[in-house]
């Protein structure tokens, strides 16, 4: 496992403007990490080192400012970047060179960073890895869809990259890897210039080591301040294992009763409870709704370039033709319904703590993990936070997801640093 740490985002963009480093030096130092990990990682699809070093010259001879001045991110292939190709983890895109940035790339530029390269996807955020390992276990899967990013953090690569959600894209990979993974309400950052999957799921969301450096991130990222607000001591919290624990691995249920038990043991109030029935029926309708959107999102795809899809990517797509319109509206229909449902199961509670993923990363490189553990959150459009918090018997980082309100993601960060700093204090 490893114990590589380097600077911050914050600290970085500290000593930037204190003019004791330069953006070159942190780039530099991005660089060798990478030339030293990712023959085993094999976290980047396109980095030109060159052009990174380039940029960060010319970076430093403008005096850069700004909330993210100087720090490097990695892009995940999902997104548009005019200076490095974007290929949709596709090889029908091969090469593909978009007009212009994606819109969120555009606002961290403006702030200051700059982007080193390319972060492996799987095919369109689906199914199909890409060639991205664990960096605590080779053998294992990072994760998907978000694989590359999530692994160059964890890995030190980077202090900040970007995912996409569209059933547990970024809360799984981060899971997997041990870092922060934050899932921001639905609609809060701006999708254009990112290929579509579901028009109803998808969601930017980001990875970095610590809350703080998320919330600095997706505050530039959505427009709005990216300081977490000063909590008044740890947040209420309401205890959910939801259906998925069903199928979940005995040592992610330890680890989420024994945050429950650390989290109580330090004062915060925890109170447990079920979901209300009705809501065990998001499963199936993330699914059926994904489907749906998948195959109306990837139309040109299918009729132009069908052999280069993968069987599972065409399975997914051929699974829709079963989900009839009035199916699809009703699935539509439940999620606004558990919309409201879930802001009165909340109750007076600040947030809900629950299962991440099933367990540790699975062995093995041919599939990304299970995804039940962010389907019904994401089909909700509430805001999520992965906190890593122990390991499981094989070593690997297990961990715990905050949810909270749609619109409520100040008061989820919040929440997340406060508990993050108590589950992490010794």
């Amino acid at each position: 496992m490893t114990t590589f740490m380097p600077m911050s985002a914050r600290q970085i963009v500290e000593r930037i403007a204190q003019r004791t480093t330069t953006v070159e030096a942190v780039v530099r130092a991005c660089l060798e990490r990478i030339a030293e990990r990712e023959p085993t990682v094999g976290a980047w699809t396109w980095l030109n080192v060159d052009d990174a070093l380039a940029e960060a010259r010319r970076l430093d001879a403008a005096g850069v400012r700004g909330a993210l001045a100087g720090v490097p991110l990695g892009v995940k292939d999902l997104i548009d970047t005019v200076q490095y190709p974007t290929a949709y983890g596709s090889s029908i895109y091969a090469g593909h060179r978009p007009a212009w940035d994606a819109a969120c790339v555009a606002r961290a530029r403006a702030a200051g960073a700059l982007v080193l390269g390319k972060t492996v996807t799987t095919e369109f955020a689906t199914y199909c890895p890409g060639k991205t390992a664990n960096p605590h276990d080779p053998r294992a899967t990072p994760g998907g869809s978000s694989s590359g990013s999530a692994a160059a953090v964890a890995d030190g690569m980077v202090p900040l990259a970007y995912g996409t959600q569209t059933a547990a894209s970024v809360i799984r990979p981060a899971a997997y890897c041990g870092v922060v993974g934050f899932k921001p309400s639905f609609g809060r950052i701006c999708r254009a210039g990112v290929k579509p999957l579901s028009e109803s799921l998808d969601t930017i969301g980001v990875f970095a080591r610590d809350v703080a450096d998320a919330a600095l991130f997706a505050g530039v990222l959505s427009g709005r301040a990216g300081r977490i607000p000063a909590a008044a001591g740890l947040p209420r919290i309401v205890l959910c294992r939801t259906p998925a624990a069903e199928r979940a691995e005995p040592a992610a249920l330890a680890t989420l009763e024994a945050a429950a038990a650390r989290l109580a043991q330090k004062g915060a109030t925890v109170v447990e409870h079920d979901l209300p029935g009705v809501f065990e029926g998001l499963y199936a309708a993330q699914t059926e709704i994904m489907a749906v959107e998948a195959a109306e999102a990837l139309s040109h795809e299918v009729a132009c370039h069908a052999t280069q899809l993968s069987t599972p990517l065409r399975q997914l797509i051929a699974s829709a033709e079963s989900v009839t319109p009035d199916r699809y509206v009703a699935d539509q229909q439940l999620a606004q319904r558990c919309r409201a449902q879930f802001d009165t199961f909340l109750g007076d509670a600040d947030v809900l703590m629950t299962l991440s993923a099933l367990g540790e990363a699975p062995e093995g490189l041919a599939a990304t993990g299970d995804p039940l553990c962010g389907r019904l959150w994401t089909l909700l459009g509430v805001p999520c936070l992965h906190l890593p918090f122990g390991v499981g018997p094989r070593g690997l980082p297990l961990g715990v997801q905050l949810v909270a309100r749609h619109g409520e993601d100040e008061r989820l960060l919040a929440a997340g640093e406060a508990v993050f700093g108590a589950l992490c204090a010794r």
